[in-house]
Protein backbone atom coordinates (compact mmCIF):
# COMPACT_ATOMS: atom_id res chain seq x y z
CA UNK A 1 0.00 0.00 0.00
CA UNK A 2 2.59 2.45 -0.46
CA UNK A 3 1.05 4.74 -3.07
CA UNK A 4 -1.81 5.12 -0.92
CA UNK A 5 -2.00 7.03 2.23
CA UNK A 6 -1.31 5.44 5.44
CA UNK A 7 -3.30 7.51 7.63
CA UNK A 8 -7.20 5.89 7.97
CA UNK A 9 -9.16 9.10 7.46
CA UNK A 10 -6.79 9.82 4.13
CA UNK A 11 -6.76 6.58 2.62
CA UNK A 12 -10.56 6.36 2.93
CA UNK A 13 -10.90 9.89 1.35
CA UNK A 14 -8.55 8.84 -1.50
CA UNK A 15 -10.27 5.61 -1.93
CA UNK A 16 -13.96 7.65 -2.26
CA UNK A 17 -12.54 9.95 -4.38
CA UNK A 18 -11.31 7.75 -7.07
CA UNK A 19 -14.27 5.79 -6.84
CA UNK A 20 -16.62 8.72 -7.09
CA UNK A 21 -14.80 11.29 -9.60
CA UNK A 22 -15.04 7.97 -11.94
CA UNK A 23 -10.98 7.25 -12.22
CA UNK A 24 -11.91 3.65 -11.19
CA UNK A 25 -15.35 1.47 -11.56
CA UNK A 26 -14.34 -1.02 -8.67
CA UNK A 27 -12.42 -1.10 -5.47
CA UNK A 28 -10.88 -4.31 -6.95
CA UNK A 29 -9.84 -1.63 -10.06
CA UNK A 30 -8.31 0.29 -7.68
CA UNK A 31 -6.33 -2.49 -5.53
CA UNK A 32 -4.86 -3.99 -8.93
CA UNK A 33 -3.47 -0.62 -10.09
CA UNK A 34 -1.87 0.27 -6.50
CA UNK A 35 -1.05 -3.55 -6.14
CA UNK A 36 -2.88 -3.70 -2.43
CA UNK A 37 -4.66 -7.17 -1.76
CA UNK A 38 -8.27 -6.19 -1.36
CA UNK A 39 -8.86 -8.63 1.44
CA UNK A 40 -6.52 -7.12 3.35
CA UNK A 41 -7.62 -3.12 2.95
CA UNK A 42 -10.87 -4.13 3.56
CA UNK A 43 -10.29 -5.65 6.95
CA UNK A 44 -7.47 -2.92 7.85
CA UNK A 45 -10.36 -0.36 7.59
CA UNK A 46 -13.00 -2.51 8.81
CA UNK A 47 -10.74 -2.52 12.33
CA UNK A 48 -10.94 1.16 12.03
CA UNK A 49 -14.66 0.87 11.64
CA UNK A 50 -15.29 1.92 7.72
CA UNK A 51 -17.59 -1.18 5.84
CA UNK A 52 -17.40 -1.26 2.00
CA UNK A 53 -20.64 -0.78 -0.04
CA UNK A 54 -20.43 -2.50 -3.07
CA UNK A 55 -23.70 -0.88 -3.97
CA UNK A 56 -23.01 2.68 -3.16
CA UNK A 57 -18.86 2.18 -4.32
CA UNK A 58 -17.44 3.92 -1.29
CA UNK A 59 -16.44 2.88 2.28
CA UNK A 60 -18.49 4.84 5.40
Amino acid sequence: MEHLPKDIPMLVSAINFLLRDEEFDTLEEICYAYDVDKTALVERLAAAGFEYSTENKRFW
